[in-house]
């Protein structure tokens, strides 16, 4: 079995007076995770999945006696699946505060649905993390960093998914079958998502653009969608953790671009899915596309993992000079230009390190990628 970075983390926190809370899409291996973690502990333990019908009547409008009869002698409560069950953020609220010494664990694959009945209801009551497909790191742990570094080409390609990586040789059918049965489950089901072919039609656009400027106006064009319709479609599968945004930084420079958008792709696997295009790396003609969106991923999921606290940005001049990726924490910058290929000695644009002379700088390429990716 894999090891996730999470599995240490969460049971530092167990027992603890706070519910955890964890969220990330489906197929991610969240249920296994929570089954692992179970495992170890030695008090008696209640489970439920959230999905299933008869759990999510069990919890309407429980009151906290019903609870705690529902729970019985348990000490520990494993609710997975839980943005499923109707006000959950309420139901939690009523267990951290009426029902002591018991720990709830929470799992959910839609951050629009448990992360915002979550929040309000159990403000100071919880522990949160992310937990998204494997990680560059957790496979070095796993088999070594050479390896790991052997297999960069495929996982440009495939991606990190536990299936998909746990199944070698068969990574095209099973993405294909990952993206057109899980990837959209959550998101198909809210009433205001009616188009489900204009969500798939914006995605595909949205993998054509990665790691160049986002327009929602030329968006809306080629999808057939109003703007705000985009817009709003682009929030929820954020919150879906199929892509994610970075925002353009500016320290209110004149020449800085302040306000625009760059989209990535959570796992490169899901993006070729979507793109239709499984050839090997080496002959893509978006190599540096792919590469990209793979750094890029793996530094969010390293600073999430870590609760580093730091910001992701991009950066660029009116004039076109740019930073592929900035992270922001303690008001200090670390800058990194990804590349795949240096035919020539590639530097930083002086625009940028006059601007900020005490930025951290980094040119990254596969030859050094690993030493910004380690746990």
């Amino acid at each position: 079995m894999i090891k996730r970075h999470l599995e240490s983390i969460i049971s530092k926190k167990i027992p603890s007076d706070k519910a955890v809370i964890i969220l990330g899409p489906r197929q991610v291996g969240k249920t296994t995770l929570l089954e692992k973690i179970s495992s170890t502990l030695k008090s008696e333990t209640v489970w439920m999945n959230g999905d299933e019908y008869d759990v999510q009547e069990l919890f309407r409008n429980a009151s906290a006696t019903r609870l705690k009869t529902l729970f019985g002698k348990a000490t520990t409560v494993i609710i997975d699946e839980a943005q499923r069950i109707p006000e959950i953020g309420l139901r939690l609220k009523l267990i951290t505060d009426k029902i002591k010494n018991v720990q709830v664990i929470v799992s959910g694959s839609s951050a629009f649905e448990l992360g915002n009945t979550i929040n309000e209801s159990l403000t100071g009551r919880k522990w949160e993390y992310k937990m998204l497909p494997l990680s560059f790191s957790e496979m070095v742990a796993h088999h070594g960093l050479i390896e790991e570094r052997r297999l960069l080409s495929q996982r440009l390609v495939f991606g990190y998914y536990p299936e998909i990586v746990t199944h070698p040789g068969e990574e095209e059918e099973r993405l294909r079958e990952l993206t057109e049965s899980y990837l959209y489950k959550d998101l198909f089901t809210l009433e205001n998502v009616k188009k489900s072919s204009a969500i798939v039609h914006l995605l595909r656009a949205l993998a054509h653009q990665v790691g160049s400027q986002v327009s929602y106006s030329e968006l809306s064009r080629e999808v057939g969608l109003d703007m705000k319709t985009v817009e709003k479609y682009i929030d929820l599968l954020e919150k879906a953790f199929i892509i994610f945004r970075l925002g353009s930084y500016s320290n209110n420079l004149r020449n800085e671009l302040s306000k625009s958008k760059k989209i990535y792709f959570y796992d490169n696997g899901v993006m070729n899915a979507l793109l239709n295009d499984f050839t090997i790396a080496e002959v893509r003609t978006d190599l540096g596309k792919l590469w990209e969106n793979f750094f890029v991923a793996e530094r969010f999921k390293l600073n999430a993992y870590n609760k580093s606290g730091a910001l992701p940005y991009f950066w660029r001049t009116r004039q076109g000079q740019e930073i592929d990726l900035l992270e922001i924490r303690n008001k200090k910058i670390e800058a990194f230009e990804i590349k795949w290929s240096i035919q020539k000695k590639v530097k930083i644009t002086t625009t940028f390190t006059e601007a900020y002379p005490n930025a951290s700088t980094h040119i990254v390429t596969p030859k050094n990628f690993d030493q910004f990716l380690a746990q």
